[in-house]
């Protein structure tokens, strides 16, 4: 990977929809200068006016004209405006199907997700740091929901009187936060221009650690989908136990307005997620003044806890266990550092200022929390989340307590906005690199990573199913992944720091060590204590997913070195004389001069069922090419073929035929074995197999022709030489 750090005035991680359409190297460049010097010398000589096109191509309107008229069903043709010389706009968002379904499908999209965006609102789709807050923390502020749940739950398996351990956990937890948070606003400094765990470790660790980190984050993102549905709709469970036996469709439910609203696109989605989570850190901020300051009216005297029978030992391992347990509260403090480019400008300075609000409001929660779960004797049940029981003893009686419940539900349903936010800029990130699938590059309509957010919801969606909606069997699979994208992200600050050796470098590399050796012993403890509940999953994955994206990294790079420009090795360009009159009689055409058009030789190949109108425009337009051209007529019997050559005779025998008598009947197969037998005898020849192509106006006529063009498409796809285009033809028209 190439080092992507913003000082050097790299833009290549500022996400725009060019991004889909990366420039050609520089070598690439003197290769295609050095075909187009020899195209100009092979085109030497041509009559005047060989090149004039038929059409005025900037669709220019004269008075003598009329104006275009519909076509068929399409949208009117007066769609674009001129732009720069030789480049014309399109002044509409895109052309409506022509069907009735395909119309009214069209309009409801716009209706759920908006109107397209031009591609030059991606510089206002872009968030300040008041909404950037909730749509960046919603994750990280909720799971104080249920991060200090699940340390105590771990404690509890020691007996009540073990829960006394969760203030010097919390204050550890606390440290860890504040060390973290730290070592995140030093990358964000580093790379001005975004950089997560992925771009991080892979500029200074290698494409390994790179991919792991990514691998790590892709299954934290999943399982924050997951967690914080399944949590949210706990909360809702706790307030209304009716509606315990829907937890599952409640919760694809909501995973499907999530992508509904993210969908709209980067500025909407903030703005439908603002009064939720600020509604949350008013609410808890409510709920920590209030219990606190009756805390101190009975002078800080913690309530005894109810009693619970020891069902494990108080040892190391379980402290351990419950230690990193809570850390499942930090899930989501990386996403500032992954989001850079979605702030407005100055998108560094904006992106630390909201990541310190981030982290501030995040200790203080947890810590005030379980500090107040503390004095106030709670213990984890299974009936009823642990902050829904404070909640009822702090508010006995009015309505807060159902509406910090509504709060909390709302933001835990709607923590997974992050997940929603940084996922799919990991993925284009990943796929900018040829990690990952290409169409992760893609914008959709309204400038979102459309592919990516679906990506996502699918996975979310199946683990949701799988662990039928149970926040607790989930948590385990929680912080292994995050945490390896924590470690990994630090050691390569580190190394970072070590090679820039600018002023104050050793305290930066200082920081982000103790960064990266808290989240180390985090991953070794989660990795090694929860292995059996679950942790597994997510250590067996991870190497997956890394020999996976290699393998798509692999496939790219030889893509690339075999349609990549590739110089001729010295000499000057050969003029037109050099050329061959006719090439070889097997072999193809030499890498640097397949691109030349004097040294493409055609066969047209038309396969002919019947005589009809649809067959005769085929054969036409094979002609009219000027091209050699041959027809090829299958038979299922001797009979059929002796018929077909008469009609043919009557036509006229305009061109050459050549029948192939199939008696089994099938089609395809011998004509694409025929057209690879006549490839092989003349590899250097591109076959054009021209098909007509009877277009139906309904969709339910299809099912009554047969798509031979495509089941022919396919058969020949690896068959290198061979093009099949299929020619359209309207019956009646």
């Amino acid at each position: 990977m190439a080092d992507r750090d913003g000082g050097e005035g790299e833009g290549g991680t500022v996400v725009t929809p060019s991004a889909e359409f990366p420039p050609l190297d520089p070598d690439e460049l003197r290769a295609l200068r050095r075909i187009g010097d020899r195209w100009r010398d092979a085109r030497r000589g041509r009559p005047p006016g060989a090149d004039l096109l038929p059409v005025d191509p900037t669709l220019r309107r004269h008075p003598d004209r009329p104006a275009p008229t519909r076509f068929g069903r399409l949208a009117p043709i007066v769609m674009f405006r001129v732009g720069e010389p030789d480049e014309l706009v399109a002044t509409e968002p895109a052309n409506l199907p022509g069907s009735r379904l395909g119309r009214a499908a069209t309009r409801l999209r716009r209706v759920l997700f908006g109107p397209p965006l031009s591609s030059a609102a991606v510089l206002y789709e872009r968030m300040r740091k008041l909404v950037a807050l909730p749509v960046l923390s919603s994750d990280l502020l909720s799971s104080v929901a249920y991060g200090p749940e699940a340390m105590l739950a771990v404690l509890l398996l020691a007996g009540s009187g073990a829960l006394g351990l969760s203030l010097p956990l919390a204050a550890g937890l606390a440290l860890l936060m504040v060390a973290v948070g730290v070592s995140y606003r030093q990358t964000v400094a580093a790379y001005p221009h975004g950089a997560g765990s992925y771009i991080v470790a892979g500029d200074n660790l290698g494409a390994g650690a790179g991919l792991a980190a990514a691998a790590g984050l892709m299954t934290d993102y999943v399982l924050t989908v997951a967690v914080s549905v399944s949590a949210g709709i706990r909360a809702v469970t706790s307030a209304v136990p009716e509606l315990a036996g829907w937890t599952v469709p409640l919760g694809l439910a909501v995973v499907g307005l999530l992508l509904a609203g993210n969908l709209r696109g980067v500025r909407t989605a903030g703005n439908l997620f603002v009064l939720p989570t600020y509604a949350f850190v008013v609410a808890l901020l409510a709920l920590l003044a209030v219990g606190w300051f009756r805390a101190a009216g009975r002078g800080f005297v913690p309530v005894d806890p109810p009693p619970v029978s020891a069902v494990e030992g108080l040892g190391l391992l379980l402290v351990l266990r419950a230690f990193s347990s809570g850390a499942v509260s930090m899930t989501g403090i990386e996403a500032v550092s992954n989001a850079v480019p979605a702030f407005r400008s100055p998108e560094w300075r904006n992106s630390r200022t909201t990541l310190t609000w981030m982290v501030a409001m995040l200790v203080l929660f947890f810590g005030g929390l379980v500090g107040l779960i503390h004095l106030s004797g709670l213990v984890p049940t299974a009936e009823q989340s642990i902050l829904s029981q404070l909640a009822r003893v702090t508010f006995p009686s009015g309505p807060w307590y159902g509406l910090i419940q509504a709060a909390t539900a709302l933001i835990l349903l709607l923590a997974a906005n992050t997940a929603y936010n940084d996922f799919p800029r990991l993925l284009f990130f990943m796929a900018r690199d040829g990690h990952a699938p290409r169409r992760f590059l893609h914008m959709g309509d309204r400038l979102a990573f459309s592919n990516g957010l679906v990506a996502l919801t699918v996975a979310a969606a199946v683990i949701l199913v799988a662990f039928r909606g149970h926040t607790e069997a989930l948590i385990p699979l929680y912080a292994v992944g995050v945490f390896l994208a924590f470690t990994l992200s630090q050691a390569g600050m580190v190394l970072h720091w070590r090679r820039r050796r600018g002023p104050g470098w050793r305290r930066r590399a200082t920081i982000n060590a103790v960064g990266g050796a808290f989240s180390g012993l985090v991953l070794v403890v989660a990795a090694v204590t929860k292995f059996t509940e679950g942790a597994w999953v997510v250590v067996v994955a991870v190497p997956l997913l890394v020999l996976l994206f290699g393998a798509i990294h692999r496939h790219y790079e030889r893509l690339h070195r075999s349609l990549a420009l590739h110089p001729p090795s010295g000499g000057p360009a050969p003029g037109p004389s050099v050329v061959p009159a006719a090439p070889p009689a097997a072999g193809p055409a030499a890498p640097e001069e397949e691109e030349l058009p004097e040294q493409v030789r055609h066969l047209v190949v038309v396969p002919v069922a019947r005589l009809n109108r649809a067959s005769l425009r085929a054969l036409a337009y094979a002609a009219s090419l000027g091209q050699p051209t041959l027809a090829v007529h299958i038979a299922p019997e001797e009979p059929e073929a002796d018929r077909f050559r008469e009609q043919w005779r009557a036509w006229g025998d305009h061109l050459r035929l050549e029948t192939i008598v199939s008696p089994y009947r099938a089609v395809i197969g011998p004509l694409a074995h025929y057209l690879e037998a006549l490839h092989a005898s003349r590899a250097d020849l591109v076959l054009t197999v021209v098909v007509p192509e009877v277009v139906v106006r309904s969709r339910w006529h299809r099912l009554l022709h047969s798509r031979t063009e495509q089941r022919l498409r396919a058969a020949l796809r690896r068959l290198p030489g061979v093009v099949v285009t299929s020619l359209p033809v309207h019956p009646g028209g």
